[in-house]
């Protein structure tokens, strides 16, 4: 059975600084010559980006909703097999969400250190802590640490606030300057944070100086390979776009597919690169409206997708992919720019988010769970093939299909159904 030090960050609401201590986590492990393999819980594209390059070792996914129980239990065994620290970030708050972040710890037993925002506080950080460690009798609460801390004397009041016996993680000090950008879908991609390298290390040395960092309890996962996956992907060529626009790439995606027997070649549209020689092409969702006139003036993509996709062959576009290949895109500026054309309509962002949560897709390759989280809305005279569902069973996201063009707002999850993914690219 694999056996690793591990522990959840969670909090008690969203916005409370879960990826920052996270990242500082990883970093300063990482940083003491540990092997440190970080997950988020939930299907977030961004906070991953940036664990990532804390821990310098991919960060995945864990969401028993899209991903399933399975999906987590062996990533985790081969995480610990692998690994001197497993570090997860939880999701929104400690319980939110069916399943939630407590939901995991509780399945896996790893021990739940919750990080609460004191900023605005003093003793009611106690009352939240009590909650947090008693709301649910069967969780792994390990204790806490006090994030955005104002003083030493601060420090001691939120201390002396907890019941008898909690553990105490630390304080970490209000410091703006290694706070992490952020935008409307959250933070900033990590290659675009200029000083990404440099925040991270001043958050470890923070860290460091004001909290506990010894390893955590040691966790016993359970023994379990990874699935068996046939090479119905063998010998082709798949060309995925990559880059500030076309960055929510799930790793675990990327893995599929190679598992599948498929060589990827990334390009990057906002540079000017044109299409790789390929069988199929996916564009992930991202930031196209941001990149608008460089991806505008990217005829020559264009051009050569419009053939691609009359030839036959198999193109993928979720989401901010979807959106590229409409006749226009409206920024939130409300400036309107030209765009693919592959698909009639247009897309025009929203002051306020337009969808969010899992969905699932029967589609006639099969059926491929996946999640929704955008900012826009597309109008198209075309009629959808099918529409995704919620798991309430609610009607969701259309998924359109011209030729082998498959678009959707939905981010499907590859490692759900394998033979489907593989489907949609042959």
């Amino acid at each position: 059975m694999p056996s690793c030090p591990a522990l959840l960050i969670a909090a008690p609401a969203s916005g409370q600084g879960k990826t920052t201590i996270t990242a500082a986590l990883a970093r300063l492990h990482t940083r003491q010559g540990r092997r440190v393999t970080v997950f988020k819980c939930g299907p977030d594209f961004l906070d991953p980006q940036i664990h990532a390059v804390a821990s310098g070792r991919p960060c995945q996914n864990l969401d028993f909703g899209m991903c399933g129980e399975e999906d987590a239990r062996w990533r985790l065994a081969r995480a610990a097999a692998d690994s001197d620290l497993i570090l997860l970030e939880g999701v929104m708050g400690l319980f939110d969400g069916t399943p939630s972040a407590a939901d995991i710890a509780c399945r896996f037993n790893i021990p739940v250190m919750a990080m609460i925002d004191a900023g605005a506080m003093a003793q009611t950080f106690g009352a939240v802590a009590h909650g947090l460690a008693t709301y649910r009798p069967e969780l792994p609460f390990a204790g806490v640490l006090a994030n955005r801390v104002g003083s030493e004397r601060h420090t001691k009041m939120l201390r002396d606030s907890l019941p008898a016996g909690m553990g105490w993680f630390g304080a970490l000090p209000r410091n703006p300057d290694v706070a992490l950008p952020e935008r409307h879908l959250g933070l900033l991609q990590a290659a675009e944070i200029d000083d990404l390298e440099g925040r991270l290390d001043r958050l470890a040395d923070a860290l460091s100086e004001s909290a506990t960092v010894d390893l955590p309890k040691t966790v016993i996962f359970d023994d379990a390979p990874p699935p068996a996956i046939t090479p119905l992907l063998a010998g082709k060529r798949i060309a995925i776009a990559r880059d500030a626009a076309y960055g929510f790439i799930y790793p675990a995606n990327l893995e599929t597919l190679t598992s599948l027997g498929a060589e990827l070649h990334f390009f990057s549209p906002i540079a000017g690169e044109l299409l790789p020689d390929c069988d199929a092409v996916w564009l992930p969702g991202g930031y196209p409206e941001l990149h608008a006139k460089a991806l505008s003036a990217n005829q020559a993509l264009w051009s050569a997708l419009r053939a691609h996709v009359a030839a036959g062959k198999p193109l993928l576009a979720e989401c901010g992919g979807m959106m590229s290949l409409f006749e226009q895109v409206t920024d939130k500026a409300g400036e309107t720019h030209a765009f693919a054309g592959l698909l009639p309509g247009i897309s025009v962002m929203q002051k306020r988010l337009a969808a969010l949560g899992m969905q699932f897709v029967d589609l006639p390759e099969g059926r491929l769970q996946g999640h929704t989280f955008h900012y826009s809305k597309s109008e198209t005279p075309l009629a959808p093939m099918i529409r995704a569902k919620t798991p309430d069973g609610r009607e969701g996201e259309a998924v359109y299909r011209m030729e082998r063009l498959t678009a959707s707002y939905v981010h499907f999850y590859f490692p759900s159904n394998p033979s489907a993914a593989a489907a949609l690219f042959t």
